[in-house]
C-alpha cells in the first residue's frame, strides 16, 4: 500500500504525465500534414485582410480534429504584427448563442464581461471591435453540435461580416457527429459549411508512430517497450482508430504499474488499461452525445432494466433485446416530461443508426416468432451506468428521478 510519502515522491514511471493528455498539442502532429494544410489555406484569405471563408472539420473522435485546429491558432497567434485574433470555444461547457458570444467578450474584451448584457449588446460589442481597426477574429467551436440555439448562433456570427465595413470574421466548426447538420436551417447550413475536411480515422501504424512520440517524453527511459506500445496501437485501431483512446490506455497503464510500486511497464498492466480505459471511454463517448441522442439512450437503457412484457422485450438466451417501437414510445415520453419537443420517427431512427455507429448499441432486424417486421435494439453496456451517465449529465440528477416520471 502507498503512503502520502510515495505519491509525493519522484514518480518511477511518468516523467511528464500532462504529454500523455488528449488535451496536449505536440510541437508537430504526424499524419496531418495534409488536413494541417487544408485549414491554413481555407484560413489565408482571413489573414490577408479579404472575406473569410467558413470551414467545418469533420470525423470520429481521436482524429485529430481539434488538435489540428488548435496547431493552426497557435501559429496564427505566433503571426508577427498580425491583427487576427483567435477564440477557441468548448461548446460543451459554452452550449448556447449567449454564451459564445460571451466567452468571446470575456477573452478579447474583458471589461465588459459580466455586466448583463443581452445577445443583441454583446454582438455589437464584438463587430465593432472588430471594425475599428479591422481585424480578422477567428473562432473555434469545439463540439459545435452542442449549442442548444446553433440556428441563432450561426445566423448571429455570420451577420458580422456583411454589416462591417472592415474587418471580419470566420468560423472553424468541428464536430464528431455529421448527421447534426441535418437539424440546420438551410440558411445557417449554407453560411456555415463553406469548406470541410473529414478526417479519416488513424490506422495501427499510425496509432503506433504517435504513441511513440508521446512516450518517449511522457514516461521515463526503458519504461515501455516497443511490444506492449504495438499492442495498444492495435487495440486503439480496432476502436475506430482513436489516438485519444490510446493515450487514455497509456495513462492507465502508468498508473496500474506505480500502484504496484514498479519500475516498468509490462503488456499484462496494458491489457489491464485497456479494459478500464474502455469503460471509461464510452461513459466519455454517452456524455457528449447531442441532447436528443442521449434521451434515445436513455429510454434504451430504462427498458433494458425492466422485466417488461411481451410488447417491450424479446430475452434470447442471455441477451436482451428491446423492440424499437416501444423505444421509441417511451422516448417520446420522456421528452414530454422533461419539457423537450420529441422528433419524428424519422429523426428518431437517424439517432438510432448515429448510437450504432459510435459502439454503443446494435442492432438487429427481427426474425422467426416474432408477428410483424421490426427492428430490435441491445445496448452494449450496463444500463444502470448508462442511466447515471446521462442523469448527470443532460437532467442533472443524481439518479432515478425522470425513470419514475
Amino acid at each position: 500500500m502507498q503512503n502520502l510519502s510515495d505519491l509525493l515522491g519522484e514518480s518511477k514511471i511518468f516523467a511528464n504525465r500532462e504529454v500523455l493528455s488528449p488535451h496536449y498539442t505536440p510541437e508537430t502532429l504526424v499524419f496531418r500534414e495534409k488536413e494541417i494544410n487544408n485549414i491554413e489555406r481555407a484560413l489565408a484569405p482571413s489573414l490577408k485582410g479579404d472575406r473569410g471563408r467558413n470551414l467545418f472539420l469533420y470525423g470520429r473522435t481521436g482524429t485529430g480534429k481539434t488538435s489540428c485546429a488548435k496547431y493552426v491558432a497557435n501559429e496564427i497567434e505566433n503571426i508577427p504584427n498580425t491583427k487576427a485574433k483567435v477564440s477557441y470555444i468548448n461548446c460543451k461547457m459554452y452550449n448556447s448563442r449567449y454564451r459564445v458570444l460571451n466567452k468571446i467578450i470575456s477573452e478579447h474584451l474583458p471589461t465588459y464581461a459580466k455586466r448583463g448584457y443581452g445577445a443583441i449588446d454583446l454582438y455589437e460589442k464584438i463587430a465593432n471591435w472588430i471594425e475599428e481597426d479591422n481585424k480578422v477574429l477567428i473562432t473555434i467551436l469545439d463540439e459545435v453540435d452542442m449549442v442548444k440555439d446553433l440556428d441563432e448562433l450561426i445566423y448571429t456570427l455570420t451577420r458580422i461580416n456583411g454589416e462591417m465595413r472592415g474587418g471580419g470574421f470566420t468560423i472553424i466548426g468541428v464536430s464528431n457527429n455529421v448527421a447534426f447538420k441535418e437539424n440546420l436551417d438551410p440558411r445557417s447550413l449554407s453560411s456555415l459549411y463553406e469548406n470541410e475536411i473529414v478526417f479519416s480515422p488513424y490506422d495501427a501504424n499510425e496509432l503506433f508512430a504517435i504513441i511513440k512520440d508521446r512516450a518517449k517524453v511522457g514516461f521515463k527511459r526503458n519504461v515501455v517497450n516497443d511490444e506492449t506500445l504495438h499492442f495498444i496501437a492495435a487495440s486503439a485501431a480496432q476502436h475506430g482508430g482513436d489516438a485519444r483512446f490510446s493515450l487514455k490506455i497509456m495513462t492507465r497503464m502508468g498508473e496500474i504499474a506505480e500502484e504496484a510500486g514498479m519500475d516498468r511497464i509490462d503488456i499484462r498492466d496494458a491489457e489491464n488499461a485497456v479494459k478500464l480505459a474502455e469503460r471509461d471511454i464510452v461513459y466519455d463517448v454517452i456524455a457528449s452525445l447531442p441532447e436528443q441522442q442521449k434521451i434515445v439512450l436513455y429510454a434504451i437503457a430504462l427498458l433494458a432494466k425492466s422485466s417488461g412484457s411481451y410488447k417491450k422485450l424479446l430475452t434470447d438466451g442471455l441477451d436482451t433485446y428491446i423492440f424499437s417501437g416501444e423505444v421509441y414510445r417511451r422516448y417520446k415520453s420522456i421528452s414530454e416530461s422533461v419539457r423537450r419537443a420529441p422528433k419524428s420517427e424519422r429523426w428518431y431512427r437517424n439517432y438510432i443508426s448515429e448510437l450504432e455507429v459510435q459502439g454503443i448499441i446494435r442492432t438487429f432486424e427481427s426474425g422467426k416468432g416474432i408477428r410483424g417486421h421490426t427492428k430490435l435494439i441491445k445496448l452494449l453496456y450496463p444500463p444502470d451506468k448508462t442511466q447515471e451517465v446521462i442523469e448527470k449529465s443532460i437532467f442533472g440528477l443524481g439518479g432515478g428521478a425522470v425513470a419514475n416520471e
